[in-house]
């Protein structure tokens, strides 16, 4: 979202890494074309320190700023407005003073001749799931909650815990996001301004037994976004179409084609195209590509990962120093024994993987490395701890 590259190309594959300063960026490449830029909430991109102050020479040409590096505790959540040092607290949840404050944005920038572009980064639902304002938690019995048929018994309870606040921060998102529609209608910039709703990831919460984010699957990967546009020039119907934007293969801006120097690595810009039903042969199609070098995310042989989705089908690809050999995993419960070792068989170099991941592997030019390769490129190799992540102070 910020550079419009893959991660191996600017070193972000692993948390509280440190974006280049002198990044091509969203917010550099808007301000050249006269924009006003901002940016509120969570930031993770910085790697100083989850509660560092994080100098202007590293906010990647964002201008307004209330920003914290990092944090999970939405209820007494900090940040830094501006060039003020001071760390200052949000009030409450701080996605719903975060909410206010972009409103606040909103509103003054209305009045403005300039064209703006603001990023309200909330932090939640982020694990601790139970953070939500009580009126959302009240909503959520854990006990009633449904569970997906790949969770096992054992990680039930705990599951249906975390998913009873998930929903609960979902729901007050949802009602923040209405407040920011009705914002832009309000100040009659609704039927020119593009709001794009997106996530970084999903969790697995109890799936496979895993409360992860980084896991290969389908919980943490599907993390699709939405545009609602309201673009000058179309036709209202037309405008209030629901697209979707595909979160591997677009950048949000449309400007980051100029100015990156590894142009070979970067994302092809892809049109905001509108959410339609299509045949199933050309659903099937389209894939998404979610690659991970670092240890923590390989496999439990210890080979690094690449994973593409389709609509209903999961790839996951693994490659030591051979060929890259791949596991088709669908939707379906714990597999027993038999299943298991039928998996593995599948494992086999002779069968390589799905052509379409093969085939969008090549033409993203990505050579897909061992891990120690990318460790060693960004300087991380003698930095990472014993579970392949970087250590942040506070």
């Amino acid at each position: 979202m910020q550079t419009g590259q893959r991660p191996t190309s600017h070193g972000l594959f692993i948390n509280d890494a440190h974006l280049a300063d002198d990044a091509t960026t969203i917010a550099k490449v808007l301000a050249t074309a006269g924009y006003d830029t901002g940016y509120i909430g969570k930031w993770h991109i910085g790697g100083r320190g989850r509660l560092s102050y994080i100098p202007p020479e590293s906010r990647q040409g964002f201008d307004y700023w209330k920003v914290m590096e990092c944090t999970h505790n939405y209820n007494r959540s900090f940040y830094y407005a501006d060039d003020d040092k001071q760390r200052r607290l949000w009030s409450g949840y701080d996605a719903a003073a975060q909410t206010d404050d972009a409103i606040a944005y909103l509103r003054d920038h209305a009045k403005s001749a300039k064209p703006f572009a603001l990023f309200l980064a909330w932090g939640p639902p982020h694990n601790p799931y139970e953070q939500a304002p009580p009126q959302y938690q009240k909503m959520y019995d854990a006990a009633k909650i449904e569970l997906r048929a790949n969770v096992p018994p054992a990680a039930a309870t705990a599951a249906r815990k975390d998913l009873a606040g998930y929903y609960a921060n979902c729901t007050a998102l949802d009602e923040y996001i209405g407040r920011l529609i009705e914002a832009l209608k309000t100040a009659g910039i609704e039927e020119n301004t593009i709001l794009v709703f997106t996530s970084d990831h999903g969790d697995m919460i109890g799936s496979h037994q895993m409360a992860e984010t980084k896991a290969m699957g389908r919980g943490p990967a599907r993390a699709d976004a939405l545009a609602l546009p309201r673009c000058p020039g179309r036709g209202r119907q037309e405008a209030r179409q629901r697209h979707q934007l595909r979160r591997s293969n677009a950048d949000a801006a449309g400007f980051l084609r100029r100015g990156h120097p590894q142009k070979r690595r970067r994302i092809r810009l892809q049109r905001l195209h509108a959410r339609r039903q299509r045949e199933p042969e050309r659903r099937q199609r389209r894939l998404d590509l979610l690659r991970s070098p670092v240890r923590r995310m390989e496999s439990r042989r210890g080979r690094p990962r690449v994973q593409g989705r389709t609509h209903a089908t999961l790839y996951v690809c693994a490659r030591s120093h051979g060929p890259l050999a791949s596991v088709r995993q669908r939707d379906r419960p714990i597999p027993d024994e038999e299943s298991r070792e039928h998996t593995r068989r599948r494992r086999s170099p002779a069968k390589a993987g799905p052509r379409l991941l093969q085939k969008r592997l090549a033409a993203a030019h990505d050579d897909f490395k061992p891990a120690d390769y990318y460790l060693a490129k960004w300087g991380y190799k003698d930095r990472v701890d014993a579970t392949g992540t970087l250590p942040t102070k506070p």
